[in-house]
């Protein structure tokens, strides 16, 4: 979602081992890529974090959680939004090598919105 500050919202379904790792960088980055993670894709909506979170991230560790954060939007314009299913399951792929731009590009600290248990 693009906002008219020039900031574009994006979401991020996470496990507690990447959510540490966020806590870690005082919540103003995100981990580097493992190696079998060539992308990182935060979605475009509320939604659709929540539904991964619930359905994937609770399943597989007990915890989902939701997070929330702004990045430039010329930076956000730079890659290709995917769609990963039906209407709204909309994907940012950003290479794995590029993380680090991403994380110079945001704006303000990631938020967690929603936690998810089984």
């Amino acid at each position: 979602m693009e906002n008219a500050d020039g900031t574009t919202t994006l979401w991020r379904p996470a496990g507690p081992e990447e959510l540490r790792l966020v806590e870690a960088a005082d919540w103003r980055r995100w981990p580097a890529r493992l190696a079998d993670q060539p992308i990182f894709y935060p979605v475009l909506n509320e939604e659709y974090a929540t539904q991964i979170a619930r359905e994937w991230n609770v399943p597989a560790s007990g915890v989902g959680h939701v997070t929330r954060f702004r990045v430039e939007t010329a930076f956000a314009r730079r890659y290709v939004s995917r769609r990963a299913g039906g209407g709204t399951v909309l994907e940012l792929w950003i290479p794995a090598e590029d993380v680090d731009a991403l994380n110079e590009h945001l704006v303000g600290v990631i938020e967690v919105i929603g936690t998810y248990t089984g």
